[in-house]
């Protein structure tokens, strides 16, 4: 299964969310769709009621997919899940950076060694940063005691320094990512919204544009494409979008 490196064409940069029920509904946007994406997303939702079976079918696609587990617990918990991916095809997978440095550092180290044993490419893995339906706030309410443009890249360059690929974070805080971390760290934006698309319930949004504009690696799109009444068309459109910027 191919590893995710740096994305060169906007169709690899485009990650399509498979935020549907079913795996049925799962597979069939994925034969329709994997000669205009570059890697799809599983998320909870669809975990929950397909487990790994989905896995195995991705695999017999032939597709690279991210699965967006967010794993945030102990660090032993986290390492052990992390090792247990290992072998399943997953390109790349995420953890909370809120774990802390040790859990991040832990599922790194644990995730590699298991590569190692089993003579496969290792997942990439990144962290979860702020979610993008975190306003400040929220962020306040929580008790962060900052607000989410000062906690963003201050995550980012913990996750750095634990060993991990890269982060998730909304674009508006990319610019300030790549100033603590570099220009070889993934970032993985999510809260992608078209011009022509609602915004759902996501509050920190971008245009594909913007968001490649301002230096995003990869763009995490769902609905937008899932529910369009062409999703070749509405993947198409996003992509174009994209390449209008390089």
């Amino acid at each position: 299964m191919p590893q995710p490196t740096k994305a060169q064409t906007a169709r690899e940069k485009l990650i399509l969310a498979l935020d549907v029920p079913s795996m049925d509904e799962a597979i069939a946007i994925v034969k329709e769709l994997k000669d205009e994406v570059g890697l799809f997303k599983i998320g909870l939702e669809l975990y929950a009621h397909s487990g790994t079976r989905l896995f195995e079918a991705m695999r017999a696609e032939g597709v690279p997919f991210f699965f967006d587990c967010k794993f945030h617990d102990i660090p032993n918990t986290v390492a052990r899940a992390s090792q247990g991916l290992v072998g399943q095809g997953i390109a790349m997978f995420n953890v909370h950076a809120t774990g802390g440095f040790e859990m991040m550092q832990a599922t790194a180290k644990a995730t590699h060694k298991a590569a190692r044993e089993a003579n496969v490419a290792a997942p990439k893995i990144i962290s979860v940063t702020m979610l993008t339906s975190i306003s400040d706030k929220e962020a306040s309410e929580i008790g962060f005691g900052a607000s989410v443009s000062q906690l963003v890249p201050q995550l980012a360059l913990l996750t750095k320094k634990a060993g991990l690929d890269g982060v998730v974070a909304s674009a508006q805080e990319v610019q300030a990512i790549r100033q603590a971390c570099g220009p070889d760290f993934f970032i993985v934006t999510p809260g992608i919204r078209p011009a022509w698309s609602a915004s759902d319930d996501q509050k920190r949004i971008v245009t594909p544009g913007q968001a490649i504009k301002d230096g995003a690696d990869y763009l995490v799109v769902g609905r937008p494409i899932t529910q369009a009444s062409s999703r070749r068309d509405a993947a198409r459109r996003v992509v174009e979008e994209m390449e209008s910027i390089n």
